[in-house]
């Protein structure tokens, strides 16, 4: 069994829906276009070919009455005069069926619809025939916002049943969708325009002008969307290598910090390290230079014999406690050499005392 299905151009609806809000009462017409069967072959894995054939009708013109029953009695039976009177010039083939608008009313056909219809099939010996319901109902109380529902039907041994309706221009199509739907048959010169005016819009290949631009377009939005990607896929991996070093440099810092720097704490300066150094190294490499021990110097600064020939015995233990007291300021003395805090007036005042220590001794002997 065909599927059957209704096709309408978005232009076509939104006529018949003017007409309707525009007028005192209801409205009913004959629907011009073609009717024709789809056969669509689908092939699986699971068998060979599924053919399905689908019943198509495209809806192309309508041809409103300018009163009800205008083609037909209270009875349903069909005046085929008034048909041909209101079909003018088009043929009587093109027509497919026939609509009616009615307020305030449910989806469903009436009683005398029905009769109309079936009559309508014999008269015009077209056993494919649809009927197109309105019916517009008031949602606001002011009646200034209206809803539009509509339905179509056809009959099956007499019984009628509810076919889908498709808009043309409503909702995702696909590119060709517009080119299945048949030109309206009323248009004379519809081909001699299509054909003249057909290289402005439509490339050597058959597609749409503006298709190939905005596929173009879409090219060059996903090269750009590729450099920045690979570019932040770079900045990722320098960020990496960063953190790396980071991390890296981090445990070499805390290492320091755990063994230090030959016992300088990190938190001394540089200068001071260095200084600490420097005299641990002096310390070490002239621990007997005589060049680093102090001297007594006379008032000419020539260093003085540490022993003297004018002392006596008498006085020896006074000489050894004054030798003893000379090797300590040594001592010191080479400990105030080495000392960064020594300044020139210390070891001149340091040199008057020997000098006066040493003209007591004098005195004494």
């Amino acid at each position: 069994m065909a599927e059957p299905s209704v096709r309408m151009p978005g232009i076509v609806l939104a006529s018949l829906m003017f007409q309707h809000v525009n007028s005192d009462s209801d409205v009913e017409g004959l629907i011009l276009g073609e009717s024709k069967f789809e056969e669509q072959v689908t092939i699986s894995d699971s068998q060979a070919d599924h053919i399905q054939i689908e019943e198509i009708y495209n809806i192309q013109q309508h041809l409103p009455c300018h009163r009800l029953n205008n083609f037909h009695n209270s009875e349903g039976d069909v005046n085929l005069d008034g048909v041909k009177k209101i079909l003018a010039d088009n043929k009587q083939e093109s027509v497919i069926g026939w609509y009616r608008q009615r307020r305030n009313t449910d989806q469903q056909m009436s009683f005398r619809e029905k009769l109309v219809h079936e009559k309508l099939k014999r008269a015009l010996s077209n056993p494919h025939m649809i009927f197109v319901l309105l019916t517009p109902s008031k949602v606001t109380t002011p009646g200034s916002t209206h809803r539009m529902e509509y339905a179509a039907f056809i009959s099956r041994s007499r019984l009628f049943l509810k076919v889908p309706v498709l808009v043309n221009n409503l909702g995702l199509l696909e590119q060709l969708a517009y080119w299945k739907v048949s030109s309206p048959c009323s248009a004379a010169s519809y081909n001699l325009t299509m054909k003249k005016h057909s290289s402005s819009f439509f490339s050597s290949n058959g597609l749409l002008r503006e298709v190939d631009e905005v596929n173009k377009m879409n090219d060059s939005l996903q090269s750009e969307l590729e450099k920045a990607c690979r570019k932040l896929e770079e900045s990722e991996r320098l960020v990496e290598t960063l953190q790396a070093d980071v991390s890296a440099l981090k445990k070499q810092l805390s290492e320091k910090r755990q063994n230090g720097a030959n016992g300088a704490s990190d938190e001394d300066p540089p200068e001071e390290k260095n200084n600490l150094m420097l005299h641990k190294a002096i310390r070490t490499l002239f621990a007997r230079a005589p060049l680093l021990h102090t001297q007594t110097l006379n008032l000419a600064a020539h260093p003085v014999p540490e022993t003297c020939c004018c002392c006596t015995e008498n006085n020896a233990e006074g000489t050894a406690t004054a030798l003893e007291q000379t090797d300590a300021a040594e001592d010191q003395e080479s400990l105030s050499l080495l000392s960064p805090c020594r300044t020139k007036p210390q070891k001149r005042q340091r040199g008057a005392d020997l000098v006066r220590e040493r003209k007591r001794r004098k005195s004494c002997s």
